[in-house]
């Protein structure tokens, strides 16, 4: 059983299924190693920044040291802080600014998160699409090729082990691969799940404590 016997047999839908699946492999190993990087990377800058911004000695200070640190809750404090001093200075032209303090950070502090948090949700939805998908399309290439070793049965007449053992034992490969392609989908979209909620935890904790922080400064 080789892959090679059965590219060489010229099959176009057992070999775009092979290709489907190799591709949604490569998919599926890039979306984990890119997601699992930048969230090892936001929950490593997030410690520190909150190691620097609650070390420091006023809230405009904090937001002025923490500038350079790329992480998610900087993002975050740089954007409340901004509109906090925008609302104090009464520098609003929109309806949906003009309401009071609490409800404007609460706001902007909420809009924040949102826009910050968004980009770590990319590719769960590829993840849980290959995960459902890979084992069908792999049973299909299975069938398809049982199929084929039926036909050139009936076609030879005669049923052997050299007739039978070959074709099919290729055909199986295809649900190996899909096995193979799913499995590792699902547990990846499982664990940045997981991660993402994580992450979502520290950046409520982080917000509800700056919000009380922006609320009692003085103006």
């Amino acid at each position: 059983m080789n892959l090679q016997h059965l590219f060489s047999q010229q099959d176009i839908v057992l070999t775009m299924t092979f290709i489907i699946l190799v591709l949604m492999s490569i998919l599926t190993w890039a979306i984990i190693i890119i997601r699992t990087t930048k969230l090892f990377l936001a929950k490593k800058a997030n410690r520190e920044f909150l190691k620097t911004f609650w070390h420091a000695a006023n809230l405009h200070q904090a937001v002025a040291q923490t500038q350079e640190i790329n992480a998610p809750m900087s993002q975050v404090a740089k954007e409340s802080y901004k509109s906090q001093q925008q609302y104090n200075n009464k520098k609003y032209s929109h309806l949906h600014d003009a309401v009071p303090k609490n409800d404007n950070l609460v706001r902007h502090i909420r809009y924040s998160m949102d826009k910050v948090l968004r980009p770590f949700s990319g590719g769960l939805t590829a993840l849980a699409s290959i995960g459902a998908t890979a084992p069908f399309i792999g049973l299909f290439g299975t069938v398809w090729g049982i199929y084929h070793a039926l036909i050139n049965i009936s076609v030879q007449g005669q049923v052997t082990m050299a007739t039978v053992a070959t074709p099919i034992g290729e055909a199986l490969i295809a649900t190996a691969m899909g096995l193979f392609t799913a499995i590792p989908a699902v547990l990846a979209y499982n664990a940045l799940v997981r991660l993402n909620k994580n992450l979502s935890h520290d950046m409520d904790s982080f917000a509800h404590d700056l919000h009380i922080q922006l609320l009692n400064e003085e103006q």
